[in-house]
């Protein structure tokens, strides 16, 4: 099997890494703009698509073609991280870009059910679908290209700008929403308000693509070794590192499950359960996009100085024990300032659990395969416990009759995701392209 030259990438210089930062940051918060927006407008699109229902069930199935896109992030993240360790890097995160905009293009211009009636929520599903696979590629692509253009000794910095560019997405798309819900009337934002995100997202294409040309290729592989046979990655991902993808994935179930709850749920629940105005709900998950932007490199950098395994126990330990509390004390005092609180501390638990965690995972597999297995891994540990949390958060709280339902679907899955870390290995600090670093698992 010929595999891809591991020589170091010619942009290991500080100036390089900082415009390697610039440029995949801007890309990658787009791209996130794009995917996250969706769930910020929950409630419009359920009343627009989804009219034949009541309101609980406009909510559930808004929320579920929410996690629709997530079932294609497994089949993306095989797919274009296959691409990735085949033709780069840089090509990967071209074409995610071009996926991505589509689909929010599609969304923009759909009508909804009231002009063509099923077809409506049809097209919205199908975009969705393709803003998944788009998103599957994305972080693998991404993040690896960070790492690979890491040294041994700030690889949690650089791979923290993989997530403080979510939280930046995040943080614009509900300042948006948030801004259009409070100056639009409520007829205004169903008649087309809720279009115009979509349209801003389009920009991606173009804004993305020009940033993105400008970036140093992180693989390098001789015509001869382009031209080659080659085994697939994820023949081999799944062959010789099969313990180490299992492990990883449940890792992750304790992060995701709580970004997504915390970042896409809470909104619609301050809204339905609590009583909160939309606008005040959207600048809450303003916050946490903020404090994911402004806090994940100095935890990066923690994690570079502690390790990555002992600041996701510690967080995870900590998050577990404050998750029930928040939520009682927001269920029995719903003001603004108590909701921002809550979720502050939430988002902070968060920052310093993901980023090690996102971290970890391309360290985990060798550079032949390294966004294959990343990919993999993310996409299919983000599509079962990330995406549908605000579904599963929806039907425990009507099938329960409790408020305090997501609080306890949380604290279990932060509990289970410890279960993980107990059989991976932590790179920190140690060449991931030296010989031997990563033996087979399977």
């Amino acid at each position: 099997m010929s595999t891809p030259s591991t020589r170091p990438a010619p942009s290991s210089s500080p100036a390089r890494r900082r415009q390697t930062i610039v440029a995949t940051t801007i890309g990658n918060g787009l791209e996130f703009f794009d995917f996250t927006v969706y769930g910020f407008l929950a409630l419009v699109i359920g009343k627009l698509f989804f009219p034949t229902f009541s309101s609980y069930g406009q909510l559930l199935l808004t929320v579920a073609s929410f996690g629709v896109g997530f079932i294609m992030r497994p089949l993306g993240g095989i797919v274009i991280g296959a691409y990735a360790d085949r033709a780069g890097r840089k090509k990967a995160m071209t074409l995610t870009i071009f996926l991505m905009a589509l689909g929010c293009a599609m969304i923009a211009f759909t009508p909804t059910y009231a002009a063509i009636g099923v077809a409506a929520p049809i097209v919205i599903v199908l975009a969705r679908l393709i803003q998944g696979f788009s998103a599957g590629g994305e972080v693998g692509a991404s993040t690896t290209l960070l790492v690979e253009h890491a040294t041994p000794a700030n690889r949690g910095y650089m791979a923290s700008w993989q997530f403080a560019s979510q939280g930046l997405g995040v943080m614009l798309g509900a300042v948006v929403v948030g801004l259009l819900t409070f100056t639009l009337s409520a007829e205004s934002m169903q008649s087309w308000g809720w279009r115009i995100p979509f349209i801003i997202g389009m920009l991606i294409a173009p804004v993305g693509m020009y940033i993105r040309r400008h970036l140093e290729e992180s693989l390098h592989i001789s015509p001869r070794e382009a031209a080659a046979p080659r085994e697939s990655s994820l023949k081999i991902v799944c062959t010789q590192h099969g313990r180490t993808v299992l492990a990883a994935i449940l890792s992750l179930v304790g992060g995701t499950t709580a970004a997504y709850v915390v970042t896409f749920y809470m909104p619609t629940y301050a809204v339905r359960e609590l009583g909160f105005t939309p606008s005040v709900a959207l600048f809450g998950a303003a916050l946490t996009g903020l404090i994911s932007f402004a806090f994940a490199p100095f935890v990066g950098k923690l994690s570079d100085v502690v390790g990555r395994k002992t600041l996701i126990v510690w967080s995870r330990v900590a998050l577990a024990l404050l998750i029930y509390p928040g939520f009682l004390w927001l269920n029995a005092s719903p003001t603004p300032t108590v909701l921002f609180l809550v979720l502050g501390v939430f988002s902070f638990g968060l920052v310093v659990q993901t980023v090690p965690g996102i971290t970890m995972l391309p360290e985990m597999f060798p550079k032949a395969v390294r966004a294959s297995g990343m990919s993999l891994v993310y996409s299919v540990g983000v599509a079962l416990f990330g995406g549908f949390a605000p579904f599963i958060s929806t039907w425990l709280l009507n099938a329960t009759g409790s408020k305090l339902a997501p609080a306890w679907y949380l604290v279990a899955m932060t509990v289970v995701s410890l279960l993980g870390l107990l059989w991976l290995r932590d790179h920190t600090g140690r060449d991931i392209d030296a010989a031997g670093a990563h033996s087979a698992s399977a």
